[in-house]
């Protein structure tokens, strides 16, 4: 059923709110987002922008989704396609960097530092979640056909560290052991800090532009989890 006038006009609406959200991102940073400015700049009265978000922090939860689904479905596009899962999970990787160098305002939300006040409600976790998932289904993919190599050095984990990754399994429903389930963690955590590294300007001055580092660090990831080369 298409939306009545109404209800286009409220996600109009809404969609010049986060447009405008994303406006103060990159010209005043997260700690200063304020409806009031919003309002402003819509030529709204503040009351008008309140019956679309109660809160600055409403706003914030608004934005972040948005940048969380944005950024799953450049990952869920680069995981699909008919290449090695290996392959695919590099390409994962730098469709990421790309959208995190076109973003750097909405990647910086996500995955910077915390907004000072502000604590992100649970119900972002689903859409924050898509990318990884994605991700780790390729691993699934490659161990489920005999594909990924399970003689890669992995340090010993401790026995907490060990029942968390079993948790993690069974609430992703994946029988991958523990231990790649732990070389994945691992492995993606690098994938966000060189991305992070070249996106805030850690390698000025050393690996200019970041490119082919990030590239070879994807790859290394990826060796690291036990995709082959």
């Amino acid at each position: 059923m298409s939306p009545t006038p109404r209800e286009r006009a409220r996600i109009d609406t809404m969609q010049r709110i986060l447009e405008s959200g994303r406006t103060q991102l990159a010209e005043h940073g997260a700690a200063a987002l304020s409806l009031r400015a919003v309002a402003r700049d819509l030529g709204m009265v503040s009351s008008a922008v309140y019956r679309y978000v109660a809160s600055r922090d409403d706003l914030l939860t608004a934005l972040i989704v948005e940048g969380y689904r944005d950024l799953a479905e450049v990952a869920e596009a680069a995981a699909a396609g008919r290449a090695a899962p290996g392959r695919r999970f590099v390409a994962l990787c730098e469709a990421i960097h790309r959208w995190a160098r076109e973003h750097p305002h909405q990647y910086a939300l996500l995955y910077g530092s915390p907004v000072p006040g502000y604590r992100a409600p649970a119900d972002t976790i689903v859409d924050a979640a898509r990318a990884p998932v994605a991700a780790i289904q390729l691993v699934d993919a490659a161990w489920s056909a005999g594909n990924l190599a399970d003689d890669v050095p992995t340090p010993t984990a401790a026995p907490a560290l060990r029942r968390q990754a079993k948790d993690l399994g069974a609430a992703l429903e994946t029988e991958l052991p523990e231990r790649v389930l732990l070389r994945f963690t691992a492995a993606w955590t690098q994938v966000f800090g060189v991305i992070s590294f070249d996106l805030f300007g850690q390698f000025v001055g050393s690996f200019e532009p970041g490119d082919q580092v990030c590239t070879f660090t994807f790859r290394t990831a990826a060796q690291a989890i036990g995709f082959p080369e």
